[in-house]
């Protein structure tokens, strides 16, 4: 039995050119493996549609994960990160430099699916390790990572950095992946990720420009070293996203106000009345998102 071959695949521009080189080298993963957060860009999701389809044709397994939580105390049932910020009344945590959002929602459910996977279970059993795909390219960003993630010595997996290998940037994944006849996909990001650029803030639909407004008004009392979800103001924009927000007119003020005003308030309520349920009686944070979205909020 050769050692199982596993991509971890983020929907974006690497992964991809990755996936469909190894593909037509005839070198496909055994799967193919996506964490989802539930807070992609729509541009995204429609891409992932896409490969669904082309890995199906290919009969490439693939694989979508998202990290569940089982522990919700006197909260309201979450089940994404957004629900997980607006619960906790917090920022994710690039917004502080650091990246234990990606840990949870992307890289632990991940790893928990491909210990339960039967081909991995029998590698190790046999004294294997798992082939495991990653993305980075051969830029220098990515370069530090790589940097980094070569320095730990795993038990369980041989990770490897095919794009390295084969010397390719950014642009050469892109070109790879037109080449195909693919259309290339957005960058892959959370919508509220302090790496969100502008245009990307522009391009966003209404519900996640509002729900961006209420994670950063939901998290704003405790907030004490950052001013946002993009950190601190530079020259070039604020450090809240609902600043920029107002100022390029992408929400109404009246709404925006509205909703630092009205919604966290609103929502610490449901909670509180949460609280006095039993667990599985209680309403789950989605209803509360559903009706803040609706058109009775709108016009609250």
């Amino acid at each position: 039995m050769s050692s199982p071959r596993v991509l971890c695949y983020g929907v974006g521009v690497d992964s991809t050119a990755l996936l469909v080189e190894l593909e037509s080298r005839g070198e496909a993963p055994d799967l193919v493996l996506t964490a989802d957060t539930g807070a992609e860009k729509t541009e995204t999701y429609a891409f992932q549609e896409i490969m669904r389809r082309w890995m199906a044709e290919r009969s490439i397994a693939y694989e979508v994960v998202r990290y569940e939580a089982k522990r919700f105390k006197n909260w309201p049932p979450y089940r994404d990160l957004t629900e997980s910020l607006l619960t906790n009344g917090c920022l994710p945590s690039i917004a502080f430099g650091r990246h234990s959002c990606s840990l949870k929602y992307k890289a632990a459910p991940q790893e928990a699916f491909i210990k339960a996977w039967q081909p991995a279970i029998e590698a190790w059993v046999q004294g294997k390790k798992v082939i495991r795909y990653i993305g980075y390219d051969a830029s220098p960003r990515d370069g530090q990572r790589y940097a980094h993630a070569k320095t730990i010595d795993d038990p369980l997996f041989d990770n490897r950095y095919p794009l390295r290998e084969w010397g390719w940037d950014r642009t050469a994944c892109a070109n790879r992946i037109i080449e195909a006849g693919l259309p290339v996909p957005p960058k892959s990001s959370c919508v509220f990720c302090t790496a969100m650029k502008p245009d990307e803030v522009r391009s966003l639909s209404t519900e996640w420009l509002r729900t961006i407004v209420l994670i950063e008004a939901r998290a704003a009392p405790r907030l004490k070293t950052v001013e946002g979800l993009w950190r601190k103001s530079t020259r070039t924009r604020p450090g809240r996203m609902t600043d920029f927000i107002r100022d390029e007119g992408l929400l109404d003020s009246a709404e925006i106000d509205r909703i630092i005003e009205t919604a966290p308030p609103d929502l610490v309520a449901f909670q509180e009345r949460a609280a006095q349920q039993p667990l599985e009686t209680r309403e789950p944070m989605s209803s509360w998102l559903d009706r803040f979205h609706s058109k009775e909020t709108h016009h609250a």
